[in-house]
């Protein structure tokens, strides 16, 4: 019977074997990534307890906020540890994937460690990867590893709290070998199918693993099945409970040049005319699920309002709704699964007036990329379809078969080479402008993958 977590997989090492130490960032780069990649999995926790008790168990050395869910999740993490920092607590900061570089997923004080630090990282557990490796059936991974290197580098520095997105589900997934003082559970939708199903209510059990006995669940708002599943698990295991919609949440928002203007509840105060400089719904209920939970890692302390304000005001969450170019405009979004490309849309209607709106997509093979192209198809004047370095990526041919369906003939372009479908998507743009729409309303958005768009991000970088 086919296994999709252990499938065409090597198992692994019969033995230890020497650790050479990494003298540059590509060296380590390269060691992290010889490991079983995040899509190849063995769900269990066996390994990773290994190797962080190896390590002397780091992740009990700070209080922990936890966050999963479908969507959000980094955007809220990226909120979280600016309003730590902003009460002066040092924080560590876990999140993945990564949009250009792997060090921006081990940050400390909001900023990725430097090459030397990230070396010095890997350095510091890699003696006790083979080990593992030797007494275990399958090899650690790469995302236990790189967990593994965050858990101890937010040790050593030390930090005052961890800021822990998870990489996939919850309860197996590597990062919970943490007991959370938060656990922030952002909204649940399918994602990862192959992993974790096609039923949200069976996702939210995985994900639920997340919450530990005496945390403070923090749950953004769910469909009734989900929450039932979140509210049983907390109650099994004697958490607080803090529920979007009745003990905080978003009181008003109104789109604003650059972002958004709020008025937010949260557990012990309300906080008005908080400017955000994000876009959409989804990014005001990530805001309140945020400052619900530095509220309840505080206990029962209300944060001072201006202290909020100027935090937020600040906030940044790149390839997220980001624009990053003008004359034409260009906006990059990781939105890959239905539920994203909804609130990618949704926003775009909110805050955004393109005319012609181009998109440049490049999605992985394995995601539900019909249910994107059907989510952007009202928004988008035209579709350039393209593809990834990534060896997941879906062929730009295969991805317009599908476009084609959905957009109609007319409106799709392949373009297999991502800057080739940068550039064929800026003339559309400019050109459409020409055709009547007023000058400067044109816009392309890059959109489908994080990969495509961390890819798209360092090319327009590089170009500037």
């Amino acid at each position: 019977m086919s296994n999709p977590f252990t499938d065409d997989v090597d198992p692994g090492p019969a033995g230890p074997v020497a650790a050479r130490p990494a003298e540059t960032f590509a060296e380590a780069e390269d060691a992290l990534l010889s490991r079983w990649p995040e899509t190849r999995l063995e769900p269990s926790l066996d390994r990773i307890r290994a190797f962080t008790e190896l390590l002397g168990d780091p992740q009990r050395a700070y209080p922990v906020v936890h966050l999963t869910g479908t969507n959000g999740k980094t955007s809220t993490s990226r909120m979280v540890d600016s309003l730590l920092r902003a009460l002066d607590l040092r924080t560590g900061r876990f999140t993945s994937p990564h949009l250009e570089r792997m060090s921006e997923r081990i940050c400390l004080d909001g900023s990725p460690l430097t090459d030397e630090e990230f070396v010095r990282a890997f350095n510091d557990v890699a003696p006790y990867t083979h080990l593992v490796d030797a007494a275990q059936p399958y090899p650690l991974s790469f995302f236990e590893t790189i967990v593994g290197m965050a858990y101890a580098a937010f040790a050593d520095a030390p930090v005052d709290a961890a800021v822990v997105e998870v990489g996939m589900g919850g309860a197996w997934d590597a990062t919970n070998v943490a007991d959370a003082a938060v656990a922030a559970v952002l909204p649940i939708a399918v994602d990862h199918e192959r992993y974790l199903g096609a039923d949200p209510v069976a996702i939210a059990v995985e994900k639920a693993g997340i919450i530990k006995q005496g945390s403070v669940a923090v749950l953004a708002q769910q469909s009734v099945e989900v929450a039932e599943v979140l509210l049983a698990r907390a109650h099994e295991v004697g958490a607080t409970v803090a529920r979007e919609g009745l003990e905080f949440g978003v009181v008003s928002r109104v789109p604003a040049v650059g972002g958004q203007l709020l008025s937010l509840q949260g557990l012990h105060g309300r906080y008005d005319d908080v400017f955000l400089p994000l876009y959409g719904a989804h990014q005001a209920q990530n805001a309140a699920v945020a400052l619900a939970a530095v509220e309840g890692f505080l206990s029962d302390q209300a944060l001072d309002e201006d202290l909020v304000r100027s935090t937020f005001a600040q906030v940044t969450s790149p390839g997220r709704l980001e624009v990053v170019r003008r004359s034409p405009t260009v906006i990059l979004d990781a939105a890959h699964n239905p539920h994203g490309a909804e609130a990618t849309a949704a926003a775009l209607e909110d805050s955004f007036a393109f005319d012609p709106l181009v998109g440049v997509m490049g999605v992985m093979a394995d995601k539900d990329y019909e249910g994107v192209l059907a989510a952007f198809e009202p928004h988008l004047t035209h579709l350039v379809c393209t593809q990834n370095s990534f060896e997941r990526s879906l062929s730009a041919e295969a991805l317009a078969v599908s476009a084609r369906a959905v957009f109609g003939d007319d409106r799709v372009t392949v373009e297999p080479r991502l800057d080739d479908a940068l550039d064929r998507a800026a003339a559309m743009a400019e050109a459409g402008e020409r055709d009547g729409a007023a000058l400067g309303s044109g816009a392309v958005l890059v959109t489908g993958s994080v990969v495509t768009v961390g890819e798209a991000r360092a090319m327009l970088s590089r170009s500037r």
